[in-house]
């Protein structure tokens, strides 16, 4: 059990399709013994059973962009826990309206809530909690191609992406004297309740399964895996990595030309598809 005695901090599971999910469970199928936070009662409606299913009675509330709730929470997490070994952040939103037409038109105020609660998030989250994890630990937040690439109405959510990964790096350089790892996970695209938000979504998924070089799209059970290696001890020498898991979608300049049941060609900006 490559995890066995390990504790971890789960932040921003939704649901049991959500890519935070299949990540705590890949690492409590290996062993760790698992906290998880929620954003509010509806939500712990649904994360509460989560727990549950992956023996955790360690439930938090956390707002990320609330510094009393993250005092709370590593105060709860030093009295239940003690030290932990790694934490996972998936914290991430964009207003639903800046994902939509042209990035040109992303107001101030979409921009500062999107860059605040999927970036900064994983800093106050870090800063908050530190002091709990042991020498050894390992961060993991999740990122996606759409934030070195464009990707059609990712917008806003992109730049944030962008922020983020450069923020994995440079928290990887801070944090490695303490012998803590830093890194990300880029996953394809996964019908997932984050993605849901994403315009022309369908076709996105589409695009990827046929132009992968593995000809198929990513599974919360893929991501898990690689997951669970990068908070475990496997990844002892890995830090301020973003770690491509996307069925190899990630390496092409251009895909096929892709046909669809009537032969069509589908193009990636044809919207009617």
């Amino acid at each position: 059990m490559i995890l066995k005695r390990k504790k971890g901090l789960i932040v921003g599971v939704a649901n049991q399709k959500s890519i935070a999910y299949g990540i705590a469970k890949a690492c409590r199928d290996m062993g760790a013994d698992l906290a998880f936070t929620y954003l509010n009662d509806a939500l712990l409606k649904r994360v509460e059973p989560i727990a549950n299913e992956l023996g955790s009675d360690k439930i938090y509330k956390l707002d990320a962009n609330s510094d009393e709730d993250l005092i709370n929470l590593k105060n709860s997490l030093e009295k239940d826990f003690g030290k932990i070994d790694f934490v996972l952040h998936a914290v991430a939103f964009a207003p639903k309206e800046a994902l939509e037409g042209e990035f040109v038109n992303t107001s101030r105020e979409a921009f500062n809530v999107t860059m605040q609660t999927s970036v900064y998030s994983l800093l106050a989250l870090t800063n908050a909690v530190l002091p709990l994890i042991n020498e050894g630990g390992s961060i993991l937040t999740l990122t996606y191609l759409g934030g070195p690439k464009f990707v059609p109405h990712y917008n806003v959510m992109g730049v944030a992406k962008a922020a983020l990964e450069s923020s994995v790096r440079y928290l990887a350089h801070d944090l490695g004297s303490k012998n803590i790892r830093v890194n990300a996970i880029s996953a394809g695209p996964i019908k997932t309740l984050a993605a849901s938000g994403i315009g022309d979504f369908r076709m996105i998924l589409k695009w990827n399964e046929i132009n992968a070089p593995l000809k198929r799209n990513v599974t919360i059970e893929d991501v898990g895996k690689s997951g669970m290696y990068l908070l475990s001890d496997l990844a002892s020498a890995v830090t301020g990595e973003i770690h491509y898991v996307d069925c190899g979608y990630n390496i092409l300049g251009m895909g096929d030309i892709a046909k669809d049941e009537e032969g069509k060609t589908i193009l990636a900006w044809d919207k009617d598809k």
